[in-house]
């Protein structure tokens, strides 16, 4: 079986900001270890995959980042596209590479910025996967059995009867139904019924089955498939640019996922987190004894379960809070409650709203 990983490395993590920025986005920052979360990623792999076999994608700007964090990694396998236009563009671009090296391989495609707890669970089921997409001639992804019922993922329905086995004992169940994110009474409707796991954004799927799979089930895409496996072939980067731009910019859950009939779940019971805002750090970073984690200089009075972040060396003093985030950097500091900070995203969309470029 020839597997392959490909880490999509080029998103922009606008909800860690003032952190994360243009220049150094989320996955190129060590917010949960000493390792910048791609360092992560990669890690996790070993020795599953070697470096031969770890392809990255990014825009041209964050791969010249990334060849610094992952030297190992050969110049070819660092793929570039053109411009951002969400995951299924970047994945047909990704699958295309491959498919023309071996349309038998197999692609685990990761997210670049998650956390994974039992990373020697996480290369069991990933091999297992590996086989169920070799194998098996479907799409297959990883569900994650829920905490509580999250209004902030996505959600896959799955039928429990019928399973297939994989790898060493590796259940896979036929998915039903992809769900959007729901209000939190139609969240907790999905908890309590039992056959919905949140949707982890980790997939794996045979080359050439990507293919079969986007001409069956997105008619409209696969004329851009083709065009795409010949700008690959010829090595015409305009050509590449030319199929994006007429790609529609949009996620592999909307574009192919959400409508195949031929996708198996398996069970991601391996510590998984996106870590997809300052809160989540909650879980990774030391507390003291009132539930407060700070990182850098920082001191607690009479607070409980803040989080707070100098990243310029000042201290941080916080007194009589509680439920607060605080990230200070050398030119902006945020300050949100705990339970709001999704909407740093949408202040990061504000700044560049109004022009204000340089906080960006």
């Amino acid at each position: 079986m020839d597997l392959r990983a490909v880490i999509m490395a080029g998103g922009t993590g606008t909800r860690f900001w003032p952190l994360s920025r243009q220049r150094r986005p989320k996955q190129f920052l060590p917010i949960i270890s000493r390792k910048t979360m791609i360092e992560e990623t990669v890690d996790r792999l070993h020795p599953l995959l070697d470096p031969d076999h770890i392809y990255t994608i990014a825009n041209q700007t964050q791969t010249e980042i990334l060849r610094s964090f992952l030297p190992e990694a050969p110049a070819g396998n660092l793929l570039i596209e053109p411009e951002a236009r969400n995951t299924a563009p970047c994945l047909m671009l990704a699958t295309a590479v491959l498919y023309l090296e071996n349309p038998e391989a197999v692609l685990a495609v990761l997210p670049a910025d998650h956390s994974i707890r039992d990373t020697a669970l996480f290369r069991e089921r990933l091999r297992a996967g590996a086989e169920a997409a070799a194998a098996s001639d479907r799409l297959i992804t990883f569900g994650i059995p829920p905490a509580y019922p999250a209004t902030g993922y996505g959600y896959i329905r799955f039928s429990r009867t019928s399973p297939q086995v994989f790898g060493e004992g590796s259940s896979f169940f036929p998915v039903q139904e992809f769900k959007e994110k729901p209000d939190a009474a139609t969240a907790q409707v999905f908890c309590d019924a039992g056959n919905y796991f949140w949707n982890s954004g980790i997939f794996l799927w045979q080359a050439r089955t990507f293919a079969r799979q986007i001409e069956r089930f997105a008619p409209e895409l696969h004329a851009h498939w083709e065009e795409m496996l010949a700008a690959v072939t010829s090595g015409d980067r305009a050509g590449i640019a030319g199929v994006y731009e007429q790609l529609p910019a949009t996620s592999i859950d909307y574009a192919l996922m959400e409508r195949s009939q031929d996708v198996l779940m398996g069970e991601g019971d391996f510590g998984w987190s996106d870590v997809g805002a300052w809160s989540a750090l909650s879980e990774f970073w030391p507390k003291d004894d009132d539930g407060n984690a700070i990182r850098g200089q920082g001191l607690a009075l009479d607070s409980r379960n803040c989080l707070a972040y100098s990243a310029s060396g000042k201290l941080t003093a916080l007194i009589g809070v509680e439920n607060l985030i605080v990230v200070e950097t050398e030119d902006a500091l945020l300050v949100c409650r705990k339970d709001q900070d999704q909407k740093v995203k949408d202040l990061v969309a504000e700044l560049r709203k109004t022009g204000e470029d340089e906080y960006l």
